[in-house]
């Protein structure tokens, strides 16, 4: 491939698979999808989502609140989750059928206790960069193409920032699955569309 060309795998962790606490539906059917993937590029770069005990997305931290409720937090509108990737467990590690140590990078997100982080690019508050844009950069890497969990959340933010920072993207669909939380799926689509963002 390519050398200004890299693939970046989105959160392909436990528990966002079948069992896990964060469950996507079809999530462990991509993963020979995503392998494929991984073996045709050179570089390849995953993120890992990586939360501390008692983040301050998790629902359990809210009193009266259930997961996929909403609350207001200082940087704008989260949804809560169930509790999930947390640190060090079995939950937050990848995959066991992903072949993904030829990764060059990963990316750890949300470990900060107070900010959620969807994008590989920077955290919900939409100022605290990842570091990934200026690896990005130093690598002399323009285009990227994106898979994994959830196309409608973390593959989608990570995309739209992606053309935010000036990269192309594209998204491998058949390499993803969505959690589609009242119409998600759609909506996240039409803005990855409206910002340039294309579609294998």
């Amino acid at each position: 491939m390519d050398g200004k060309t890299a693939l970046l795998v989105i959160d392909m962790q436990n528990d966002f698979c079948e069992g896990g606490a964060l469950a996507v539906d079809g999530a462990t059917s991509i993963v020979p999808v995503v392998n494929s993937l991984i073996a045709g590029y050179d570089h390849v770069i995953l993120t890992q989502d990586w939360h501390p005990a008692g983040h301050s997305s998790f629902a359990s931290q809210h009193e009266g609140k259930a997961p996929f409720e909403t609350v207001a937090m200082p940087y704008g509108e989260q949804t809560l989750w169930p509790d999930h990737c947390l640190q060090g467990s079995e939950g937050a590690a990848f995959h066991a059928g992903l072949e993904w140590t030829k990764a060059e990078l990963v990316i750890r997100k949300g470990f900060r206790p107070e900010i959620d982080s969807y994008s590989a690019f920077r955290e919900n508050d939409r100022q605290t960069p990842t570091g990934l844009a200026f690896y990005l950069r130093e690598r002399q890497i323009t285009d990227l193409v994106l898979c994994g969990l959830a196309f409608d959340y973390c593959v989608a933010w990570s995309a739209l920032d992606a053309r935010r920072y000036g990269f192309s993207a594209r998204v491998v669909e058949q390499a993803t699955a969505s959690i589609d939380l009242d119409g998600s799926k759609g909506r996240m689509r039409q803005a990855m569309e409206e910002a340039g963002v294309t579609f294998a």
